[in-house]
């Protein structure tokens, strides 16, 4: 039984300004939502090489670019139901779509095309975040609405070239975020209604071995969501439906919490800002993003060169 790590309070970094809120427009997404109608619903947090912030709108099928500055704008609207967005290191960028699937993004134009939208014959139950590999190989869940009742979720690998997506895990409940160790080998996947952590070991030929629980969780009205690496394999977990981002060491054990200064709805999380040590944080439900320091940098997503 591990001691309750130290805690934080996150700051507001920034928020969707009101001239983006949608007021009185429902959403497929939102149907057997309990509550009111949200303005939007924050996802995906990433970076470009420029310093913009990426977010993405479940809700309401809308990309965002934050500037450094702190200036929003709209760089897509469509009819999908957009949630992980991840930057290949050719500058394009991967869309996880529980309506359309895998898409991929071209941030200049905003265009949006196919990737995948089905996985070989049959379709996705419903993609939720991705993370690519430093070879050009995306992993995504396709979570739907798995669970503890029908723990059928995949995690599947696209590698770098390939038309068609492989599952890796077939029997996951409700497999959510996903990140990728630095030497290649090692997979962190959030079972969001096992209220846990998967590790998946991924052999030198591709294939993988010996998953299993690799944090168990507790609390909370959802379970682990995003997730980020540092460069010390210390592993950032948005814990949604408990306001709440921990920080697991290589081994599993807790280091800290950071707390939530708006909402229960911490979903993702990214690394950037200042030596790339700062976490942002997205409160989905109030449109807020959040920010926390800490004391490593995260893990390169992708080459700089």
């Amino acid at each position: 039984m591990y001691a309750a790590p130290p805690e934080i309070l996150a700051e507001i970094h920034t928020e969707v300004p009101e001239a983006l809120r949608i007021r009185g427009r429902s959403s497929e997404w939102l149907y057997g939502r309990p509550g009111p109608t949200p303005h939007s619903f924050l996802e995906g947090p990433s970076f470009d090489r420029a310093g913009h912030l990426w977010l993405t709108d479940i809700a309401f099928g809308r990309i965002f670019r934050v500037s450094p500055s702190g200036e929003w704008s709209v760089v897509a609207e469509y009819d999908g139901e957009p949630n992980g967005l991840a930057f290949h290191r050719d500058g394009w960028a991967a869309i996880t779509d529980a309506k359309r699937g895998l898409l991929r993004l071209d941030p200049e134009t905003g265009t949006i095309s196919p990737l995948v939208p089905r996985a070989r014959r049959e379709g996705f139950r419903g993609v939720n975040d991705c993370t690519f590999a430093m070879n050009g190989d995306l992993f995504f869940t396709d979570q739907g609405q798995t669970g503890l009742h029908d723990p059928a979720g995949r995690v599947y690998r696209l590698r770098a070239g390939a038309a068609q997506a492989d599952a890796l895990v077939s029997n996951v409940p409700s497999p959510n975020g996903l990140v990728l160790a630095a030497d290649g080998h090692t997979l962190h996947v959030a079972a969001t209604r096992d209220n846990a952590i998967w590790r998946v070991p991924i052999t030198e030929d591709g294939g993988v071995i010996r998953v299993g629980r690799f944090i168990q969780m507790s609390g909370g009205l959802a379970g682990p969501d995003g997730m980020a690496l540092d460069v010390k394999g210390n592993l950032v977990v948005a814990h949604a439906g408990m306001g709440t981002v921990w920080i697991f060491s290589r081994l599993g054990e807790p280091l800290l919490r950071i707390r939530s200064p708006r909402g229960l709805g911490t979903t993702n999380v990214c690394f950037g800002g200042p030596e790339n040590r700062d976490i942002f944080i997205t409160e989905s439900e109030s449109g807020t993003v959040l920010r926390a320091r800490w004391e490593h940098p995260g893990q390169a997503l992708f080459s700089h060169a």
